[in-house]
């Protein structure tokens, strides 16, 4: 019983719903009543037995309909309770209705599961070939970034002119491969040096049955050769870059590619040498003089296969 200076605390409220005019039996009340035992209902102030009406929420079912000239009164007792508030962060895993195991390895699904971890997307893997071959998708690879490089030419060289020979071409392509098993890969040999004729190239390609891409390999240089080689061009790619020409007689154009250097100077008149390729895909030496040695080899291809889930 209250006092003065105090609050009364309830935890319940007497609720009260008239309903005049109606030839339904179907009625919706002001609160939720939990059961039918909570409730007094009368029909014309006859009080009715719980067999002749049933409550689910806040809806009120009579087994008959009312005629318009009933009046139907219910008493319910609202049940109010007691609110109480976790504190701020102390509510843990242990006190949450779940089934399986909390770990760092586990997240908690909307049907209360612990459940592992079992696919991250993003960066999986990569796959680098410096020759011929196949590639596998792996499995839960959907997406891929293939990077291309041509082979660059082969140099040559004779007693009057030198120079270099073309670098490869470069192409990027980003490929959903959710369809795709494997690729036949071709990695473009680099050329052979020679000193009386041009040295041959080598396209590096990507086909699937479906996509095509090439990075073409660079034009090989002849000794002889008053123009630059061609550079290597790239085809089917997002992004498709050519080579750099070889050199015309007697000049320096360095044919460097995107993933390797062209051999540099490295003697003096008379004993002139220069060192090979680094890398992939550049274009060979060539030079004058009386050093059979100085044609270099042109850079083999590559293709990188960066590969997503």
């Amino acid at each position: 019983m209250p006092y003065l200076g105090a609050k009364e605390l309830k935890a319940s409220d007497i609720r009260r719903f008239d309903v005049t005019g109606s030839t339904s039996a179907t009625h919706t009340l002001t609160w939720t009543a939990p059961n039918e035992q909570s409730l007094i209902v009368t029909i014309n102030g006859v009080k009715q037995h719980e067999d002749a009406y049933s409550v689910s929420g806040t809806t009120l079912t009579l087994s008959s309909a009312l005629v318009s000239t009933d009046k139907l009164e219910v008493i319910g007792i609202n049940d109010i309770g007691t609110t109480i508030t976790p504190a701020q962060g102390s509510v843990n895993a242990d006190k949450l209705n779940t089934t399986g195991t909390a770990s760092s390895s586990t997240f908690l699904r909307g049907d209360m599961a612990w459940t592992a971890v079992s696919d991250v997307s993003g960066l999986s893997s990569v796959q680098v070939f410096t020759s011929s071959g196949t590639w596998t998708r792996p499995t839960g690879i959907t997406k891929i970034k293939m990077e291309l490089q041509g082979a660059g030419g082969g140099g040559s060289g004779n007693s009057t002119y030198y120079g270099y020979a073309a670098s490869g071409a470069y192409a990027v392509k980003f490929l959903d491969v959710s369809s795709i098993s494997s690729a036949t890969i071709t990695v473009g040999a680099g050329g052979t040096a020679s000193n009386t004729g041009t040295g041959a190239d080598g396209d590096t390609i990507w086909s699937d049955g479906t996509n095509t891409i090439t990075a073409g390999g660079g034009g090989g240089k002849n000794g002889s050769g008053q123009t630059g080689s061609s550079a290597g061009t790239a085809t089917g790619g997002d992004v498709n870059i050519s080579g750099c020409r070889g050199s015309a007689r007697n000049s320096m154009n360095i044919p460097h590619s995107h993933f390797g250097f062209t051999g540099g100077f490295t003697g003096l008149s008379g004993n002139d040498t220069y060192s090979p390729v680094t890398g992939y895909g550049a274009g060979g030496t060539v030079g004058y003089g009386p050093n059979s040695e100085w044609p270099k080899d042109g850079g083999d291809g590559l293709v990188i296969v960066w590969e997503y889930k």
